[in-house]
C-alpha cells in the first residue's frame, strides 16, 4: 500500500499470510447512501424528507466512528465502502480465499416497520450483490432478512438463497424472543430448502422493538454493552435447544459471531448438567445441549479472550471442541480488527487449518483450497 514521508510517496510492505483462509466476518460498507436508490420510490421519499427513522447508535464506539484508523480509502468515503481498497488492505495481504460479507448496520432489525425493514433487506441484498459480489469472486454475500417477520424473512431468502455467490442467512443478536422460539421457523424452513447457516450477529440489543441489552435492563456505556454480548447468545443458545429447533430441524447450522468464544465452555458444562436434571421437562431434547452444540452450532474467533496461559487456552479449544466448531474472523474494517497473523496463538497444523479455513468451507459449501500444497503456517 502507499503512504507518504516527507512529501514523498513510499511503498509499505504489509505482512503477507502464507496459506489461504477464510475470514467469516467483512463488513463492506451498506449505509443509507448506497443501499437507497435500490429501495422502491416512496421509500426513497420517505428518506429524503424525513431521514432513515431507524433505531441505533445507543453508545459511543472505539477507534475513528468505531473503524480502524487505516481503513478509510485513501480516495475518501466510509471504511469498507471500497472494494479496491479492501483488496489491497486486508483481502490480499492476509491471502484471504474467501470472505463472508457482512455488512454495517443492523437497524432495520429494530424497527417496527416491517415492510420498510423488508424493503431495507432487499435494498441491502441487492446492492452487495451488484457491487460487490460480481466484482470479486472471493467475496461471498449474507442474506439480510427483516427477522422481526419470519414470513417475510422467508420469502427474502427463497428470492436469492438458491445463489452460488450467497453463503448464509445473517441477524442482529437483538431480537424480540430467543431465536429457538417457535416464531423464526417459516425462516429455518427456508435456511434448511437452501442448505444456508443461521448466523446471528451482534448488535441491536435494546435497539428498537429489540428486548434490553441485559437481562437487568439497559447498560451505560459501550464496554457494559460488550461485557453483556455474550449473555444475549447464552439466551440464544439454550433457547435453540431446549425448544427443540435441532430436533425440528436437524441440519440447521447456527453461527454465534463476534460474542466472544471461552465462555461457552462453562455455560455448556451447566446446560448439560441442568438438563440431567430437568430432562423430563423437555422430553424432545434427546442428546446433552454440548452435542447440539458440536454438531449443529459454530462459533467465530472475534474477539476471542486472551487466557492467563497457554495450557488454559487449550483446555479451553478442547472445551468447545474447536476443531470441528471454530471459524475464524477478522471483524474488518472495525477498530478492534483481529489480524489472521495476530489473532492466536500458534496452533498446529491440523488445528490452523479446521480454524482458518475448513470448517468454514465445510459449513459455507465452499471449494477447499485451491493450493493444496501451500506453504506452513505464517
Amino acid at each position: 500500500m502507499k503512504a507518504t514521508e516527507g512529501g514523498q510517496q513510499m511503498t509499505v510492505k504489509r505482512p503477507k499470510l502464507k496459506r489461504s483462509i477464510i475470514d467469516c466476518d467483512i463488513h463492506h460498507y451498506t449505509g443509507m447512501n448506497v443501499i437507497k436508490p435500490y429501495l422502491p420510490r416512496e421509500y426513497r421519499e420517505l428518506v429524503d424528507t424525513y431521514g432513515a427513522a431507524l433505531p441505533g447508535g445507543m453508545h459511543f464506539n472505539g477507534g475513528v466512528g468505531g473503524r480502524m484508523v487505516d481503513s478509510f480509502p485513501p480516495a475518501g468515503g466510509p471504511a469498507g465502502s471500497d472494494l479496491a481498497y479492501m483488496q489491497e488492505h486486508h483481502l490480499d495481504p492476509h491471502n484471504v480465499e474467501y470472505g463472508i460479507l457482512t455488512g454495517e448496520g443492523m437497524g432495520m432489525h429494530g424497527t417496527i416497520n416491517h415492510d420498510y425493514a423488508a424493503a431495507l433487506c432487499t435494498a441491502t441484498n441487492e446492492y452487495t450483490i451488484e457491487h460487490w459480489l460480481a466484482q470479486d469472486s472471493r467475496l461471498k454475500g449474507s442474506v439480510f432478512i427483516p427477522k422481526q417477520e419470519p414470513n417475510l424473512s422467508a420469502h427474502e431468502i427463497d428470492r436469492i438463497g438458491g445463489r452460488a455467490d450467497i453463503a448464509q442467512v445473517i441477524v442482529s443478536s437483538g431480537s424480540i424472543f430467543p431465536y429457538g422460539n417457535r416464531y423464526y421457523n417459516p425462516i429455518y424452513e427456508a435456511c434448511v430448502r437452501h442448505n444456508l447457516p443461521f448466523t446471528i450477529h451482534v448488535g441491536g440489543e435494546g435497539s428498537g422493538v429489540n428486548a434490553a441489552t441485559t437481562g437487568a435492563g439497559y447498560v451505560t456505556h459501550y464496554i457494559e454493552s460488550r461485557a453483556a454480548r455474550p449473555q444475549v447468545m447464552m439466551a440464544h443458545l439454550a433457547s435453540f435447544i431446549f425448544e427443540g429447533v435441532f430436533e425440528r430441524f436437524p441440519t440447521l447450522k447456527v453461527v454465534l459471531q463476534e460474542a466472544g468464544v471461552f465462555w461457552i465452555a462453562p455455560y455448556l458444562w451447566r446446560l448439560d448438567q441442568d438438563w440431567k436434571a430437568l430432562r423430563v421437562q423437555t422430553p424432545w431434547v434427546k442428546k446433552k445441549p454440548s452435542e447440539y452444540f458440536r454438531t449443529n452450532m459454530r462459533v467465530t474467533t472475534q474477539p476471542i479472550e486472551i487466557t492467563p496461559n497457554r495450557e488454559v487456552f487449550d483446555q479451553m479449544m478442547d472445551s468447545i471442541f474447536a476443531k470441528e466448531t471454530m471459524m475464524f474472523c477478522s471483524d474488518y474494517p472495525h477498530w478492534d480488527f483481529d489480524s489472521p497473523l495476530k489473532a492466536l496463538p500458534k496452533l498446529d497444523d491440523e488445528l490452523w487449518d479446521r480454524v482458518f479455513y475448513q470448517n468454514a468451507a465445510d459449513i459455507y459449501s465452499l471449494p477447499v483450497r485451491k493450493a493444496e500444497s501451500e506453504g506452513k503456517q505464517s
